[in-house]
Formats: structure tokens, sequence, C-alpha cells
């Protein structure tokens, strides 16, 4: 009955302005209190980051009213993108942007993750609901505050795990429940990240080159401590770099590590140990980082404690071309996951595989695939293929009901990917971790890197 009143009061709203004018300018918000749209109705949506992942972001947002564009390169970088939609207002700055327009209903946040917080936190806190690339913060501390926040704001999220919402992670799910392979103890995940240059022996650019007619350098730096412009930072591998990106691990841990966050129920994990390695000039050498780049290589262990009646399990994520021994029942000749990585579950009753986002998920060997009964459908599917990710918080923007990879989730589990990142800067010692303080119990040095040190001027 409130949904129906709601959506007469917006068409009387939109009758007596002219509704091919109003569905470009009336927010979420005249609607009154938390009212959220009908199904078939647009919101008005922004952008924050838009010439790289944002510009598809966008484009799997097609049918909504794209309001506003906001990059740090809108003359360079994101000028496709901003020429794509010509009657968006666009800006340089997110601060200017969420201050002078008020229509904006719903914030797309694709930056680089070293500003990925400042930008959703300042979103979220004038109610407005947020799609935050992964892995949703550079620091622990960030996407602890972004979930409490959006919960206290009463806001629809997403994180930009697009394999949340496919239907391969759920079969994962599913199976794991049906006792598919018995109890998990032992998980392996790899990838094949990084495909970008990036070592431990890379110090910073000693260049110093002219900064692009088109580029505001001090706000792409932001809450990061400010470096020299050059391009190997923007628009190059900025994820190869500790002052502004998250790594191999913020790039593919939030699809890779999904079904196991995810099938095996896990929250905060009790220890975490890394350990680094480089090929330098012909060979393997077990080295200490220099900490501007992240190393080439690294491996991670994760312990998580017992949960729901499942038993403690160790999860170990593999990247820069190590990846776990073989398992003897995988047939000859048959690949280990897919193009990007993928993962292993071990039981106590066999081994389930899948690919990156949980694609295709198969029981090992194949004769144990094609005998196994698969159990009815738990989990609701999400609709809309490759672009159904984007879709399923749009759609939670319009009825309030959460989205496949809210925060209440990702957060969580954005938190585990960048302990991961803790234990690679400070390897080779086991960080004893407790979740719900966030706090490093055995190391103080570890424990100062929970939360980063922003830049003088910014504020989370």
């Amino acid at each position: 009955m409130a949904d129906t009143k709601q959506a007469v009061k917006r068409r009387d709203m939109l009758k007596a302005a002219g509704a091919a004018a109003a569905l470009t300018v009336v927010p979420r918000h005249v609607l009154g209190g938390e009212g959220r749209l009908p199904a078939g109705e647009r919101l008005n949506l922004a952008a924050v980051g838009v010439g790289g992942m944002g510009g598809s972001n966008l484009a799997a947002c097609a049918g909504e009213n794209v309001v506003a564009l906001c990059d740090v390169d809108v003359g360079g970088y994101a000028a496709k993108t901003v020429a794509a939609y010509p009657n968006a207002k666009v800006y340089k700055d997110f601060r200017v942007m969420l201050d002078r327009q008020k229509d904006i209903d719903a914030v797309i946040v694709a930056t680089p993750d070293h500003t990925h917080a400042v930008v959703a936190l300042a979103a979220i806190r004038q109610g407005k609901d947020v799609f935050v690339q992964k892995p949703l913060s550079h620091s622990i501390y960030e996407a602890r505050v972004l979930t409490e926040e959006a919960r206290k704001h009463k806001v629809m999220t997403q994180m930009g795990n697009q394999g949340h919402s496919g239907d391969g992670i759920r079969l994962v799910c599913e199976w794991i429940a049906d006792g598919a392979v018995g109890a998990v103890t032992e998980v392996h995940c790899w990838t094949n990240r990084p495909v970008w240059p990036q070592s431990i022996e890379v110090e910073r650019p000693k260049e110093t080159p002219p900064v692009p007619s088109t580029l505001d350098w001090d706000l792409w730096v932001g809450p990061a401590p400010m470096r020299a412009y050059h391009p190997v930072y923007h628009p190059g591998t900025w994820r190869a770099w500790w002052d502004f990106g998250t790594g191999s691990l913020g790039d593919l841990g939030c699809h890779i590590m999904d079904p196991v966050f995810w099938a095996l129920k896990l929250k905060y994990p009790v220890s975490v140990e890394g350990c680094i390695s480089t090929y330098w000039k012909g060979l393997w050498q077990k080295t200490e980082p220099k900490n501007e780049q992240y190393p080439r290589s690294t491996i991670v262990r994760f312990k998580f404690p017992p949960r729901e009646g499942m038993p403690a399990v160790k999860v170990t994520w593999w990247d820069g071309g190590m990846m776990p021994e073989r398992p003897e029942i995988l047939e000859k000749g048959r690949r280990l996951g897919d193009d990007d990585g993928g993962v292993l579950f071990i039981g106590d009753k066999g081994i389930l595989m899948c690919g990156c986002y949980g694609r295709d998920p198969r029981l090992l060997p194949e004769t144990r695939m094609k005998e196994y009964k698969q159990p009815a459908q738990t989990l609701r599917r999400v609709p809309g293929a490759e672009r159904g990710h984007e879709k399923d918080w749009l759609r939670a923007c319009k009825d309030g009901k959460p989205a496949s990879a809210d925060f209440e989730y990702s957060g969580p589990f954005a938190e585990t990917v960048l302990m991961g990142n803790l234990a690679i800067r400070f390897p080779f010692r086991e960080l004893l971790w407790n979740g719900e303080k966030m706090e490093m119990t055995n190391d103080a040095e570890a424990n100062a890197y929970v939360r980063r040190q922003y830049r003088e001027g910014w504020t989370l």
C-alpha cells in the first residue's frame, strides 16, 4: 500500500512538471523519508572515476539517468566516457559534485583503490546508494567504516565483485552445503596476476615529467602521500604501488576468494602469514621488500576458526605464477582453474574445483561429477548475465532489498583480502588477528597499518 501511494505521488509530480523533463531531474529523496522508486522508474546516477572500469559500470546501468560524471582527468583519460553522456554535468572534484548537485540518487565509485573510501563515504553520509569497485578500500579500517556507515544511513550498497551475482558461485555454495566433498579443511586460491610490471626491487621513478594539462594531480593523489607525477601511476600501473593500489590480491582476490568466503561462511581469520619472492636476474630469492611496489609473487596463508558446524579451515593464496600442487585425481592434460585463476576446495570426501568468479565448478575427477546428483537450488539467482551485478544493485536501490554483495557481506570479505596484504608487507611471521576489535594482537608494527595515515587536508 505504501509503495502504491509513493508511486502515485511520484507520477503526479512528473505529470505536473512534464514527464520527459522531470525524469532527468527528480531525485529519489524528494519522495520523502526512505522512499524507494518503483522498478519501472529511473535512478539519477553519478559516477566518480569514469576513465576505466567506471565507464563499464555505467554501460551496465543503461536505461538509468546519468546526471553527473566526475573524474580528475575529464579532458584526458576519461574523455571518451564523458563524451558518451552529453547531458551529464561534469566535475573534477567529487566533493564539489556532491555539494552542488542535489538530484543524485546513487553513486558509482570506480577510482583507484586509494580513494575508494573517501569518495564512497562522502556519498553514503548524504544518504546516497553506492556501488564501489573491489576491493572496496585500501585499508582494513576503511572497509570497516564503510560497512558501519552504510548500515547507519540505510543505503543500498554493492561491491564490484561481479562473480557474486553469477550462477557458478551459487552452485559452489549449494554443493558445499549438500556435502558434495564433505567437511572442507583446506582451500587453495590462485591467480595469474600481476599482468603488469611489478617487483619489490623497483624504486620510485626519479624522473619528473610535466603533469598533463587535463589532469588534476593533487586530486588524483588524494589522501595518499604526495608523489611527483609520473605516467607509471596514471594512467599506468597504479595497482602495483603500495601508495595507491592493493596489488594482485586487491585486483583478483575479491573475485577468486569470493566462493570460498561465501560457501564456507567465513568472516575474520584468526591468523595470516605471507611469504614473498621475486624472479631477479635469473634466480629465485627470498628477500625483504622495499615497500614501494608489491612483490612479483606471493603466498599468503589464512587460518579461520570453526563456525556454524564447519571445521577450522586453512586458505592459501598463490599469485605471480606460483600455484598449489596438482591433485592426483585431476585428469592428465586438464588444466587447473581457468585463464585468470581458480580455487580448490579439499574436503574429507573429495575435491571441488572452480575458476575465477566461481565459474564452471566441477567435482574431481570428472567421473565423480557425472555421477553426482545436484541438489535443488536454495540461493536466489540474479538475472542479467554479465551485467547482472550492476542491475542487481539498481534493483536494490529501487526496492530497498539488499543487493547480492552488499557491504554487510563484502565489507568483512574485503577486510580479509586486505589482511593478506598486511601479511605481504610484513612477511615470514604469523600475524594473530582479533577481528571484532580490528587489532593485530602480537605485532605492533603490522597493527599500525590496519588504518592508513591520510595526507594533511584529507579525512575519512
